[in-house]
């Protein structure tokens, strides 16, 4: 089984590497940004997975895909925590 994993990486206009380009807690807030989106996007596929896997007779594994999804809303309740912390 394959699976396509699309990350976008490169979707910010600026060089990583100009002095003064921002401050540590802006890019602190952009990346916690990007890891909320994306541990979002990921907490959405195992929830669509544990669905299938429901709709194919595989109640248990649906369980644990529900219960990873629900691990994957704590982590970014953490992250959504830390980008209050360093927003001012």
């Amino acid at each position: 089984m394959t699976h396509h994993h699309d990350h976008d990486h490169d979707d910010h206009d600026h060089s990583h590497d100009a002095p003064g380009d921002m401050t540590f807690e802006e890019k602190m807030a952009k990346l916690l940004a990007h890891w909320i989106k994306h541990n979002d996007d990921h907490a959405q596929s195992y929830r669509d997975w544990a669905g299938k896997a429901r709709s194919s007779h595989l109640t248990e594994v649906a369980a644990e895909l529900d219960r990873v999804a629900e691990m994957t809303g704590e982590i970014t309740a953490k992250f959504q925590k830390a980008l209050v912390l360093v927003k001012p």
